[in-house]
């Protein structure tokens, strides 16, 4: 069995696999699209594949829906090239259960794959098309944090966001750019509504959004390649909104173990690559099965029924208030915690951290003692629940292979958030003397830092934008000598860059450092549990 247009119409083959298969005409939801795009969503990757594309499969499956997704990839367009292209746009979604057992089911609701560069003008000029179609409802991100960013640490203009202000719309390269000429192009080609929906996992991504598309427009305007016309119509959220959302759904790297277990079922070609810009992506994708997507209801030409396929569609603030559960008490934190922990005591997979008992205690701990008595509660879903969903059959997941490893990545940019917002509420209420695992994970992260596991032995420090200031800032601490990181963390814990508050100006920051101290030696990284605990 081949992951093809052809290759699906051996249907009892599928079925024998346990595969499901869409239940429309497939080209017919081609057609329909290339006639009257609807929907088109930036960032191939992971994430998109096994949760946004299959939202608007239910829809499609259920009748509600005749459109499918168009998808545009600005920054790896070997996805488009491996991926896309050799699997007419399909992709094979295995959704891992906690007993062991997987969901499977191909999701076609792509109509098609572009690379959205003016250096590869006929998939530009499609994608030019779509974007002057007054049909076009939505157009939605999962670009990661980063993608919105058009500034370095330092808050100057990364150069080529720079080249893209100076040379114009028909030379973009940034994926902000490429985005405000494809409106500066809807503009000149009617003013026909949009709503433009960031699905990315960060705080108001939203305004994230709405910022950088904006900043770029009124530079365009400024150097005289658009009319400030354009700048009034998408500066006006009657006309261009930018919806705000929350999205939770663990989406790790293609594991061995399903690549292996399609294969023996017959389906072929299901090896992942790694592309020179190293994304690590397969022609399935697995994931956990719960799911969460809240959006706010401002789309001004219309939308899909999402809320049939399972999404909460409300307002601004159910959306602020359900992120700042997830991000700041119920999920991020516990991830952040067992991720740095995971990598000093020498785990490869989440799930196993939450086998040992120490760790178990600690995100507990951080959860339900430090987290929910300050909790934003959305009204749409349970706290509670929520997090002992988390704690119980999520986290504990065995059948996912989630890495500490790369929930490490860019822990500098989550502490503020995961760490911080709990820490100022609590210091709000007077009650941040009772925090006790906080300050412990945040010790254990600049433990980390130090690349040396409990062991005494090297260790990879994962990918960090701060990463080499912060170990600047840390060398002069030796592992094996408590007594050389004296004095030394003052200056990190008093950043509110990096952790939202001045922690020297607190009682936690003596916490902080007593317990760094106390992990600098072979085995100090478990006693701290110990003691926690």
């Amino acid at each position: 069995m081949k992951l093809t247009n052809a290759g699906l119409k051996n249907t009892d083959a599928w079925e024998k696999a346990g595969v499901r298969l869409p239940a429309y005409n497939r080209e017919d939801m081609i057609r329909i699209t290339a006639e009257e795009p609807v929907w088109v969503h930036f960032g191939a990757g992971n994430i998109f594949r096994g949760f946004i594309a299959g939202l608007q499969q239910r829809l499609l499956n259920q009748g509600l829906e005749k459109h499918g997704i168009i998808a545009a990839e600005t920054f790896d367009f070997e996805i488009i090239d491996r991926i896309y292209k050799p699997y007419d746009c399909l992709t094979l979604m295995v959704s891992l259960k906690p007993d062991g057992t997987t969901d499977r089911e191909v999701i076609d609701s792509l109509a098609d794959g572009l690379k959205a560069t003016p250096g590869v003008p006929e998939d530009w000029e499609k994608l030019k098309a779509v974007f002057a179609a007054p049909s076009l409802q939505l157009v939605s991100f999962t670009i990661t944090e980063k993608g919105y960013a058009l500034r370095d640490l330092r808050g100057e203009l990364f150069p080529v966001v720079r080249q893209d202000m100076e040379e114009g719309p028909l030379h973009v390269r940034h994926a902000m750019s490429v985005v405000a000429a494809q409106m500066l192009h809807r503009y000149e080609s009617g003013k026909a509504p949009v709503a433009l929906v960031s699905m990315d996992n960060c705080s108001h991504n939203g305004e994230k959004l709405r910022a950088s598309v904006l900043e770029i427009a009124e530079a365009w305007v400024k150097a005289g390649f658009a009319e400030e016309g354009f700048l009034t119509w998408i500066s006006d959220e009657s006309r261009v909104s930018f919806p705000w959302s929350m999205i939770d759904k663990i989406t790790p790297r293609p594991a061995d173990v399903v690549t292996r277990a399609l294969t023996a079922d017959g389906v072929e070609d299901m090896a992942p690559v790694q592309t020179e810009r190293h994304t690590y992506i397969a022609p399935f994708v697995n994931a956990e099965v719960p799911q969460y997507l809240v959006v706010e209801d401002r789309f001004p030409n219309g939308r899909p029924p999402l809320e049939k396929a399972g999404v909460f569609m409300t307002d601004r603030d159910t959306v602020n208030k359900t992120e700042r559960m997830k991000v700041t008490t119920c999920l991020n934190p516990l991830h952040t915690a067992l991720a740095v922990y995971g990598c000093l005591l020498g785990y490869t997979l989440i799930a196993d951290e939450m086998k040992d008992p120490d760790l178990k205690a600690l995100v507990e701990r951080i959860g339900y003692q430090e987290g929910l008595p300050v909790v934003t509660d959305p009204g749409i879903l349970s706290p509670k629940a929520f997090l002992q969903e988390v704690l119980e059959k999520r986290l504990p997941n065995p059948f996912m292979p989630d890495t500490p490893q790369r929930i490490a990545c860019d822990t500098s940019q989550k502490v503020p958030i995961r760490f911080g917002e709990t820490i100022k509420s609590r210091l709000a209420d007077g009650t941040a003397d009772q925090l006790e695992a906080i300050p412990l994970a945040i010790a254990a992260w600049l433990r980390y830092l130090l690349a040396v596991d409990d062991e005494g032995k090297p260790m990879e420090v994962s990918p960090d934008p701060m990463r080499e200031d912060l170990q600047s800032a840390l060398s002069a601490v030796r592992f094996g000598d408590p007594a050389s990181a004296e004095g030394v963390l003052a200056p990190i814990l008093a950043n509110p860059v990096i952790f939202a508050v001045d922690l020297t100006a607190t009682p936690l920051a003596p916490k902080v450092e007593r317990a760094f101290r106390e992990m600098l030696t072979v085995g100090g990284v478990r006693k701290s549990l110990k003691k926690e605990g």
